[in-house]
């Protein structure tokens, strides 16, 4: 069956996702001409980047910040305070937020590790959600979120905002023309530079941090700064690492432009530490081979110490079909090169779809449709991350059944596609 990948970000996976949508689209104490009420949960990096980008919409209202960081909470209402005029409440435990009616939405901008209770939480407290990338930390997180979003009939939208970027409709438009002919195979890269922690010592919580509620469903541990604010990413306990990090979003449009609506049968992880000194659970370099029905490849190559990627860029995809290929970066580019020569063919650059991909969401929780990234595409894209990982730390090659969503026959692999949550912290054991 032809795939129009035009229809992959759109309206076309409402069924997918349970979308079909009766419940208000906002609390109960206001109308559809009201503000959205929404709050930030997790306000540094990419929460700060989020708050920037709200302030262009006069229909929403930032009624409420959370973070377990007092210091962050204080900055980020200087910021609101700034564009907005007003200060939003600031809170230290998301709990309250879920418990408030006023409350609409949640964007959800903390470590991984949060991102699939939190975001899990709020759709059984009948908030619609914008978590960031991965929805994730463990593959059985995206399989729930997919149950509850359909169960309470939320919106939710998963942040990879190539998904709304012009860039990606004007490359759907042409791989829908057929311009590359049969697209086969795909590869994603991941390839920034980065360095990890030399070892420290554990010292004394800060105290302006909740380091209990930080923790959450993690292992209890000494607090150590190679495990908080920027390092988290390279443990496992928090993070996914490169592939997890950054890859993940070169994986999501390798995967759309491949035109899978499945998980991978077979697949296959080398990878090991090769230059980089310093503390991380993940390896430095990694290179992954999905193998899809009707013979179609994704491949994944991570690089984590050198100082350029492929084709110009750092992160990115080519997708290669019969008749030519295509480069595309997230960073707002793609090229097409046709023919054994390589001649070159329609191109463009443009934006990255941050803006648009959270202007989506808030459309949508007005509207009640699908958002450009629902549960379950953010699932078939997340996963790849969980998969190849679990290949990488298996260390062989893995039978993956697709409908049943597990390995085949190999115990040590199913064990991984989940995990031991700290109580009281776990998700749902049947949404």
């Amino acid at each position: 069956m032809r795939v129009n990948r035009r229809e992959l970000f759109g309206v076309s996976v409402a069924s997918a996702t349970g979308a079909i949508l009766t419940k208000p689209c906002l609390a109960t104490s206001a109308t559809s001409q009201d503000p959205i009420q929404l709050a930030v949960v997790g306000v540094r990096g990419t929460g700060q980047r989020h708050l920037q980008q709200l302030q262009g919409r006069r229909d929403v209202r930032i009624a409420a910040l959370c973070d377990v960081d007092q210091q962050m909470l204080g900055e980020a209402r200087k910021v609101v305070q700034n564009f907005d005029g007003h200060a939003p409440a600031l809170v230290e435990d998301y709990r309250q937020l879920l418990d408030d009616p006023a409350i609409d939405a949640l964007i959800i901008a903390t470590p991984n590790h949060w991102h699939g209770p939190l975001a899990t939480n709020a759709v059984q407290a009948e908030k619609d959600v914008y978590v960031e990338s991965p929805c994730s930390h463990v593959f059985r997180e995206g399989q729930v979120l997919i149950q509850v979003a359909r169960r309470f009939r939320r919106i939710v939208q998963h942040g990879t905002p190539m998904r709304s970027s012009q860039v990606t409709a004007r490359a759907a438009e042409l791989l829908d023309a057929g311009i590359l002919g049969t697209i086969k195979m795909c590869k994603a890269w991941n390839c920034r530079r980065h360095s990890f922690p030399q070892p420290a010592a554990n010292s004394p919580v800060p105290k302006h941090v909740n380091y209990d509620l930080w923790l959450g469903p993690a292992p209890q541990r000494p607090f150590n700064v190679n495990r908080f604010h920027d390092n988290w990413v390279w443990c496992r306990d928090y993070g996914n690492g490169g592939i997890g990090g950054d890859g993940i979003h070169d994986l999501d449009m390798a995967r759309w432009a491949l035109g899978v609506q499945s998980h991978p049968e077979r697949i296959t992880t080398h990878g090991s530490r090769i230059h980089l000194s310093g503390e991380s659970d993940f390896p430095d370099n990694m290179t992954v081979a999905y193998h899809y029905p009707a013979g179609k490849v994704l491949l994944y190559e991570e690089r984590s110490w050198t100082p350029y990627g492929l084709h110009g860029f750092t992160n990115g995809s080519v997708f290669y079909g019969t008749e030519g290929w295509m480069v595309f970066s997230r960073q707002g580019y793609f090229q097409v090169y046709l023919g054994d020569r390589g001649e070159k063919g329609p191109g463009m650059r443009g934006g990255t779809g941050q803006q648009q991909h959270l202007d989506n969401f808030l459309d949508c929780i007005r509207t009640r449709q699908p958002t450009t990234a629902p549960p379950q595409e953010a699932h078939l894209s997340c996963s790849l991350a969980h998969l190849g990982e679990i290949a990488y730390r298996v260390g062989h090659v893995l039978d993956f059944d697709a409908s049943g969503e597990a390995f085949r026959n190999i115990e040590k692999a199913n064990q991984l596609l989940k995990k031991q949550y700290r109580l009281p912290w776990a998700i749902p054991s049947n949404a």
